[in-house]
């Protein structure tokens, strides 16, 4: 279903839009190009008094809050490069933003972002950021069973292959919102909130 409508009290989710992920090779979009849309999206919701939320994700140098269990890929905790959890200069610096630290793929799980989004009467979110089927995908389901409608700006977000980006944006976002390019969610947003 492509983007239809935009509560009044609709967030902006940027997911994980930092040094050490935007630098990473994505498909089908580079890191920047997923930088820049994410750029004229808070722009814009800033504009219009809208909550953003920049999401990061993080773990402490000794990996001790990294998520336990064995996977097949291996754990995803360990040093870090210093500063590769800062987000980007392009989106920092905003004193009405709000930040969230996770530990987890998803945004919701084990941080405050349910209660600071309710707080704000928010019952909408746009998503944005890389990568697409992981940090992205986790925090659109959750969101979805949180009860919150679903945007999806499918060309502000990237993935590590082209292939699973189109998974997410073709198979599952469609269950679980709607789905639009930054250029329709803005016009959207001017339509509806001025």
């Amino acid at each position: 279903m492509a983007v239809t409508a935009l509560d009044p009290r609709t967030a902006l989710v940027v997911i994980d839009l930092q040094a050490g992920i935007v630098a990473a090779p994505t498909e089908p979009w580079s890191g920047a190009e997923v930088v820049a849309r994410s750029v004229e999206l808070a722009e814009a919701f800033r504009a219009r008094d809208l909550p953003v939320v920049l999401v990061r994700v993080s773990f402490a140098a000794d990996g001790a809050d990294a998520v336990p269990g064995r996977t097949e890929a291996g754990g995803a905790a360990g040093p870090r490069p210093e500063g590769w959890d800062v987000i980007v200069d392009e989106l920092s610096g905003h004193p009405g933003d709000l930040t969230v630290t996770k530990r987890n793929w998803g945004a919701f799980h084990g941080t405050g972002l349910d209660v600071q989004l309710r707080r704000r009467g928010v019952t909408q979110i746009v998503l944005s950021g890389i990568a697409t089927s992981i940090g992205v995908e986790s925090t659109a389901r959750a969101a979805h069973e949180h009860g919150y409608h679903v945007t999806l700006a499918t060309d502000a977000m990237s993935d590590m292959s082209a292939e699973a980006h189109r998974g997410s944006v073709e198979r599952i976002f469609p269950r679980l919102g709607e789905t639009g390019t930054t250029r329709e969610i803005l016009d959207l947003l001017a339509k509806t909130h001025g």
